[in-house]
């Protein structure tokens, strides 16, 4: 969706998150996985900018770029905002030492640090990306605090302490790679709004990974809601128009915590290979589960959407015999609330029968191509969650969407 929506924007602004999750984008270009890049970097009109709310790792970006060059002649122009924050060694490090640690909680973290570079900003001893650009005395000087912060919890882990000369080492020929691109993106994306140009504005995650509203302390460390895409993106709050909430026709989870609907067993490790669930970051196999109208009705509210993309619905033609979720039971009370962390893992789904359809749906092109079964599932959705579905996906490609 992404893609097909990058597709038609001037701008795609990814707003939060770094490199700890990716989106697969098939197209007649080919088969593309960003971790970082914004995804109107396969377009070539398209102005991308990774903005301030995200943490960089500059390697992976590096890596990425390269990687896109050399099957992409043409790509799309981008901007690194000078105010997003850099993910260094040290916070990877720190990340790996404390997961080691048998007292921490391990909440399925992919040790990219990404936690740890959001923690040194919130200390103010991060490093912003324009700092990159200031003369190597003065990035030394930046480097001091964050280095002797690193040391502090390697002392304390028996870790071997940092040093901020190979911290330079390390970024020297990084800066070098990517000081073209690095700016400040309020002018571009205030031109672009004020000359009525299309902004797309770009999360990493859904709801249930927020910080503050997500399944704390299962969670990421930012927000990927769409609350907080005027300020990791510098877009004008009243400027955003359109909220799309993505949602896939049954539940997945990567990592650890609770998951209400989780099935196990073969029917999950059906609907897994078909849909082809595993994360795009790590390679880790996705928690499967039935679709959860508790969680999804409580993603909704808290974007804000305006209407929902149902995703993978092709997938669910494997299953003869389709269950969904309409309430939790907490003890002996049943809510239709999304509870907090105490209640959750204690819930229980209750779970209603829907009739499967048992054929492929991936020639569908329009709604009344869909079998019954199919639409009487997605008016489920729809009336469940209370936003009209506006966009149904059936497969992979742009051409696979249904637009209701």
């Amino acid at each position: 969706m992404v893609d097909l929506l990058a597709a038609e924007a001037d701008a795609v602004v990814r707003f939060q998150g770094g490199a700890n999750a990716g989106h697969t984008i098939i197209n007649d270009l080919g088969k593309f996985v960003f971790h970082l890049l914004p995804s109107g970097m396969l377009s070539p009109h398209t102005v991308n900018i990774i903005g301030t709310g995200v943490v960089v790792d500059p390697k992976r970006l590096a890596e990425e770029l390269d990687k896109l060059k050399r099957s992409v002649a043409e790509t799309g122009r981008l901007i690194i905002s000078d105010r997003a924050h850099v993910v260094l060694p040290i916070h990877r490090q720190i990340e790996e030492a404390l997961d080691r640690s048998p007292k921490m909680l391990k909440y399925g973290s992919t040790k990219r640090g990404i936690a740890q570079a959001y923690q040194f900003k919130a200390a103010k001893v991060g490093l912003q990306v324009g700092e990159l650009l200031a003369p190597e005395a003065e990035l030394r000087d930046r480097l001091e605090a964050a280095v002797e912060f690193a040391n502090i919890f390697f002392r304390g882990l028996g870790h071997a302490e940092a040093t901020v000369d190979e911290t330079l080492e390390y970024l020297r020929p990084l800066i070098e790679r990517l000081a073209p691109y690095i700016a400040n993106p309020v002018p571009t994306i205030r031109g672009l709004l004020a000359e009525g140009k299309q902004v797309l504005v770009e999360g990493q995650l859904g709801t249930l990974r927020d910080l503050d509203w997500g399944i704390y302390p299962y969670t990421t460390s930012s927000n990927p809601i769409a609350g907080f895409a005027s300020v990791g993106a510098g877009v004008p709050p009243a400027a955003i128009e359109k909220v799309l909430g993505i949602v896939k026709a049954y539940s997945t989870c990567v990592g650890d915590g609770p998951f209400v609907t989780e099935i196990f067993g073969e029917q999950a490790d059906r609907i897994r290979q078909v849909g082809k669930e595993y994360g795009a970051a790590t390679g880790r196999p996705r928690r499967i589960g039935w679709f959860d109208a508790v969680a999804t009705r409580h993603g909704a509210m808290i974007q804000g959407a305006t209407s929902l993309c149902v995703t993978l619905l092709d997938v669910l033609s494997c299953v003869e015999t389709l269950r969904v979720c309409t309430r939790y039971r907490v003890g002996d009370d049943e809510t239709d609330e999304f509870p907090v962390f105490h209640a959750l893992k204690r819930a229980e789904p209750v779970l209603e029968e829907m009739l499967g359809w048992g054929v492929p749906i991936t020639e569908a092109r329009r709604l009344e191509q869909l079998p019954r079964e199919a639409r009487d599932y997605l008016d489920f959705i729809e009336s469940s969650v209370g936003v009209p579905i506006s966009h149904v996906s059936v497969g992979p490609s742009r051409e696979q969407i249904i637009y209701v």
